[in-house]
């Protein structure tokens, strides 16, 4: 991660940044990279691009709760969305990250929650991708995915390149089948943890696509909106006798991600609604730097 990515986590993390922005200005840069704050809105935004030839996954937004009643609301929460899913006919899968289940607060609560969303998501037919968090919690996220995995078969893994442990992780979970993201990384993690520069990510990414690309018991997710990185993968796609596809963030490079759809390439675009949306859009704006100015203007009220 950048020195400048770096200090965008830091001063976003600050308190008085975020109530201020959370209060006052924060909605109008969030509805560009969240679909809103309700149900609604998602089934919606949804529709919208199933329409377009995007199929969608949809995050209901929120991460590390504190008590029990939070993790069994988050549980429910995402009931309702694969429900909606269901009753709706939308082309769409659900992401949900384990500490919002209750992982690291009650790990069986967050297991048997993820067991619930899986048979929900069967009976739905749709899947169920995990969201990779932060180093700390990615071999206790990779144990209970596997855990629920192993017996239902319908689950996804998002896997994070510049990690330095994800080859290992790599194998490990192609074995247990299920459909991989492949993602470049967003939480801040010290060097001995993560790669560090931009070409050594870059070359993880590729590397690690290759080998998802090449296993046919698998369904690579190549999330990216590199188009380096997106055009490497293209380039091996008619080699593959399984599905694949690319996902790309709602809100972002929303042009290219039409040209890409036009091209006849597999596009599922990551959708996040809910009112929890600062930890997220601070992440985004942190891999985009571009986007401060946009998080500035907000902040200054123009």
């Amino acid at each position: 991660m950048s020195l400048l990515s770096r200090l965008i986590l830091r001063v976003t993390g600050w308190g008085w940044v975020r109530s201020i922005f959370t209060r006052r200005f924060g909605r109008r840069v969030a509805m560009r990279f969240v679909a809103g704050e309700t149900l609604d809105d998602a089934v919606a935004a949804t529709r919208a691009l199933n329409a377009q030839g995007f199929t969608v996954s949809l995050d209901h937004l929120g991460e590390h709760v504190t008590t029990t009643d939070e993790a069994i609301g988050a549980r429910d929460d995402y009931l309702a969305c694969i429900e909606a899913i269901r009753a709706e006919h939308l082309d769409a899968n659900v992401s949900v990250k384990l500490s919002q289940l209750g992982m690291g607060l009650d790990d069986d609560l967050a297991a048997a929650s993820l067991e619930a969303l899986a048979v929900a998501a069967a009976g739905a037919g749709t899947t169920v991708t995990v969201d990779m968090e932060e180093s700390a919690v990615t071999g206790l996220t990779i144990d209970l995915y596997e855990r629920v995995q192993r017996r239902y078969r319908n689950l996804g893994l998002a896997l994070q390149a510049y990690l330095r442990r994800t080859p290992a992780d790599l194998e490990r979970v192609m074995a247990l089948g299920g459909h991989i993201r492949l993602c470049k990384g967003a939480y801040d993690e010290p060097g001995d943890v993560a790669l560090e520069s931009k070409a050594e990510v870059n070359e993880a990414f590729d590397r690690l696509a290759a080998v998802l690309m090449a296993n046919q018991d698998v369904k690579p997710a190549i999330a990216s909106h590199d188009e380096e990185r997106i055009d490497r993968v293209a380039g091996t796609a008619s080699a593959r006798r399984g599905p694949f596809e690319f996902q790309m963030l709602y809100g972002v490079r929303g042009k290219f991600q039409a040209e890409l759809v036009a091209a006849g390439h597999p596009l599922r675009v990551y959708v996040p609604y809910g009112d929890s949306w600062y930890p997220y859009l601070t992440r985004r704006i942190a891999e985009r730097p571009s986007n401060v100015w946009f998080f500035a203007r907000a902040l200054l009220g123009r």
